[in-house]
């Protein structure tokens, strides 16, 4: 106990009051860092070991060690990285498909990647308080700032910026839509079929909107692949979440049922959509005039007021200073 307590007392003078508290905090993180592979480990899976053991051809074995390496050290952290539920899993999943993050592992490599931020920011945070107690006191409160709020800011980092590629996804397709409904009426008015012209609006408008390029070769390859138009136009409407491209949907829909010329569907929905780009643009020039009000009266009107009432303010000062002189 003597050694115990002559230890730390030698680790308060050296690194302050605050000295136990980061070697238990360090201390605690190590143990949670060696915990996590016993945690975490995954039960052996017989039937994909069975798998593995059949036979494979040259190329299947090349296949094999350039795309399965990574996949399988995230499938051994699956349980972990991944929700539980079907639910969560399900709207994980549609939130990085609309972020533009299709791969198989995407939902698993967003929370790897917000645990090790998250980790990492603790881990920093600590250090800076360490390096802090040298030259001054730490309180607790000090200590859990330096430590939780550059966790909590690692954690939603990732999240920030899936919200933030959605939303620039999405300003994306509503912006290059109506360009792409009208090039679609083009290609089914030159004779070509729907399947044809969405390949074709797909490979055109990929300088310009590269997400409604991915989204309608997405729907191409689909339908080629035999699944069904209108589950393909479903699952589109559903992965990209603009209203704009629920009503195409429902208009190739309904037009593909009622036996209606898709041709004068989209003759009518391409109109509807300019008129709403046109909508949009004079909202946001109509907008421009409240937004500049608060700049105006930040920056103009003080300098305003100044030039025209500091001449009178001065020679009032100034009438005041003779006038109680003279007295």
């Amino acid at each position: 106990m003597s050694f115990l307590s002559d230890f730390l007392n030698g680790m308060t003078e050296r690194f302050g009051p605050m000295a136990p508290l980061l070697g238990i905090g360090l201390l605690g993180m190590l143990l949670i860092l060696l915990a996590l592979p016993v945690v975490m480990k995954r039960q052996r899976d017989r039937f994909r070991e069975l798998k593995d053991q059949v036979p494979k051809t040259s190329q299947e074995k090349k296949r094999a060690l350039r795309k399965t390496e990574k996949v399988d050290k995230l499938e051994k952290f699956a349980h972990f990285l991944e929700p539980q539920k079907k639910e969560e899993l399900s709207a994980a999943k549609l939130q990085m498909l609309r972020a533009g993050y299709s791969g198989k592992n995407s939902v698993r490599m967003f929370h790897a990647i917000q645990f090790l931020l998250a980790i990492l920011f603790l881990i920093g945070g600590l250090i800076i308080a360490l390096v802090k107690s040298f030259s001054q006191e730490m309180t607790m409160t000090s200590l859990l700032l330096h430590s939780l709020l550059p966790c909590a800011i690692g954690y939603y980092i990732p999240r920030y910026w899936v919200n933030k590629r959605v939303n620039q996804r999405q300003t994306e397709i509503i912006q290059g839509f109506p360009d792409a409904l009208d090039l679609m009426l083009v290609c089914v008015e030159a004779g070509q079929s729907l399947d044809q012209s969405i390949i074709r609006v797909g490979k055109e408008s990929r300088a310009g909107y590269p997400a409604l390029a991915d989204e309608f070769d997405m729907v191409a390859q689909e339908v080629k692949a035999g699944k069904e138009r209108i589950s393909v136009l479903k699952d589109m409407a559903e992965r990209v979440g603009v209203p704009d491209v629920a009503s195409f949907v429902t208009t190739i829909i309904q037009s593909a049922t009622f036996g209606t010329s898709i041709a004068d569907a989209l003759r009518v929905y391409s109109a509807d959509m300019r008129d709403k780009r046109i909508m949009r643009a004079e909202e946001k020039a109509n907008m421009l005039p409240t937004k500049l009000t608060l700049g105006t009266m930040m920056f103009t009107v003080p300098p305003l007021l100044v030039i025209l009432i500091g001449p009178s303010v001065y020679g009032m000062v100034t009438m005041l200073t003779q006038l109680a002189g003279g007295l």
